[in-house]
C-alpha cells in the first residue's frame, strides 16, 4: 500500500544537502513526488512530499531522518499524511492570482496583505519576499510575490478594493493580475 510522507529540512546551506536527503529518500525506497527549496539567510530549507511502499516505511525514514540530523547537523522533520494528495478533491471555480507587492521595507506588509487574503477565503499556494538595496540610495526594498486561489464568489472588484486600500497605506505598490489555471 502506497504511503505518502511530508519531510522538511533545514540546516546551514552548504554543497551536498539536496544529495543528503535524495540518498536518504533512495535508501529508504522510497519516492520523491514534489519539493520546494530554497535559501534564507544563510540557511537551507527544503520541503518535500514523499511517497513509499510497506509497513516499515516510516520506521525507515524515521532512523534515517535521525541519523541525517547527527551526521549532517540538519533539522529534519517528518509526518506521514492521511491521504494521498493526488487524492484531494480540487476545488471547482477557483480562480488564480498572481499578487506582487513591491515598497520600502517596513514591518506589517506581509501580516497585513496575507490577513486580507484569508478574510476572503483566498489561498496562498506559494510566496516568495526578498528585501534588497534600491541602487541609488540603498534604501531596502520589499518584494513579495504570491500565488492564490480565490473562490468563485470572491468579487475580484472588492478584491482590488481592498488591495489598493493597504497599498495606500503602506505606501506599497500591489499588482494582481490573473495567473494560469
Amino acid at each position: 500500500m502506497k504511503q505518502w510522507f511530508a519531510l522538511s529540512a533545514i540546516g546551514r546551506n552548504r554543497p551536498g544537502i539536496v544529495a543528503d536527503l535524495s540518498e536518504l529518500i533512495y535508501e529508504c525506497d522510497c519516492n520523491l513526488e514534489d519539493s520546494s527549496m530554497t535559501v534564507l539567510g544563510s540557511e537551507f530549507a527544503v520541503l518535500l512530499l514523499l511517497s513509499g511502499q510497506g509497513d516499515e516505511t516510516g520506521e525507515r525514514l524515521s532512523t534515517a531522518c535521525k541519523r541525517l540530523e547527527w551526521e549532517k547537523r540538519l533539522t529534519v522533520f517528518f509526518r506521514p499524511l492521511e491521504c494521498d494528495p493526488a487524492a484531494t478533491p480540487q476545488l471547482l471555480g477557483i480562480k488564480r492570482y498572481r499578487l506582487q507587492a513591491t515598497g520600502l521595507d517596513k514591518a506589517g506588509i506581509v501580516a497585513r496583505t496575507s490577513r486580507c487574503l484569508a478574510d476572503l477565503g483566498i489561498n496562498i499556494r506559494q510566496m516568495d519576499t526578498q528585501s534588497c538595496p534600491e541602487p541609488e540610495s540603498g534604501s531596502m526594498v520589499y518584494t513579495m510575490n504570491i500565488e492564490m486561489e480565490a473562490p468563485a464568489d470572491v468579487d475580484e472588484t472588492s478584491l482590488r478594493e481592498r488591495l489598493d486600500a493597504i497599498g495606500r497605506e503602506l505606501y506599497i505598490d500591489l499588482s494582481l493580475e490573473d495567473a494560469p489555471s
